[in-house]
């Protein structure tokens, strides 16, 4: 228990630094994922305003079939980066929330990518 202690404060340690510098703002909204065991959820937030923008996650009714592997989660980053699009969401600033740029997050920028989101 104490090992999984251990790194969800680590994690959140890496998020606070990494939130230093990152904010969204209109033009260039933030992107931030965070991923549980089952599930994995994706907003785009525009922090001056304190809004959610669009958000996408695969527990959502119409896409409970997209699972939380790595395969499947390119999936979820095309399905935000197309209601980024529709809401007229050309650029982005990632914020991959203390998780380590590889497998599911990369899964999900990479997807984003693909649909035209530019980070």
């Amino acid at each position: 228990m104490r090992k999984l202690e251990e790194k969800t404060r680590k994690r959140l340690r890496r998020k606070m630094r990494i939130r230093k510098t990152i904010r969204g703002t209109p033009e260039r909204p933030r992107m931030t994922i965070y991923k549980s065991n089952r599930f994995t959820y994706i907003q785009v937030v525009d922090d001056v305003s304190g809004t959610t923008l669009a958000a996408a996650s695969n527990r959502e009714k119409d896409h409970m079939s997209i699972g939380n592997r790595v395969a499947d989660l390119e999936k979820l980053g095309l399905l935000i980066g197309e209601r980024c699009k529709g809401k007229n969401i050309a650029a982005v600033v990632f914020d991959r929330n203390g998780y380590p740029y590889h497998g599911k997050v990369k899964a999900v920028a990479d997807g984003a990518r693909k649909a035209g989101v530019q980070f």
